[in-house]
């Protein structure tokens, strides 16, 4: 199993930036992928971006252009940089690990709030 902690969250005005990161830990040997997730007020969990180990990356449509993931495998830590925030992006924000089939290995950690007033 793996372990993540999210970070660096917090209140933002629309337009500004935020920078988050995610700490794995445990089996880190059965990960390929790690993907930022987020989940508005009353809504669903969502794909926001993904990035394999060889640096590959994919984006949701409606963040493309405004942040940029990357990550650092020698400290197994993944980032999301977020720019250009909108009040639409307000959410609670998750990272998760992937293995070779892009399934889920990791633990739901708390999260991060991720706040943008307009």
């Amino acid at each position: 199993q793996v372990q993540l902690v999210e970070s660096g969250g917090g209140l933002v005005q629309a337009g500004g930036s935020l920078r988050l990161s995610c700490a794995a830990s445990g089996s880190i040997f059965s990960i390929n992928a790690m993907g930022w997730y987020r989940q508005p007020p009353g809504k669903q969990r969502e794909l926001v971006a993904m990035i394999t180990r060889s640096g590959r990356t994919n984006y949701a449509d409606s963040v493309k252009g405004r942040f940029t993931i990357s990550r650092d495998n020698t400290k197994n830590t993944v980032y999301l940089q977020m720019n250009s925030l909108k009040p639409e992006d307000t959410a609670v924000y998750y990272c998760n690990a992937h293995d070779w089939a892009y399934q889920v290995v990791g633990s739901w950690g708390q999260g991060t709030q991720v706040t943008v007033s307009s």
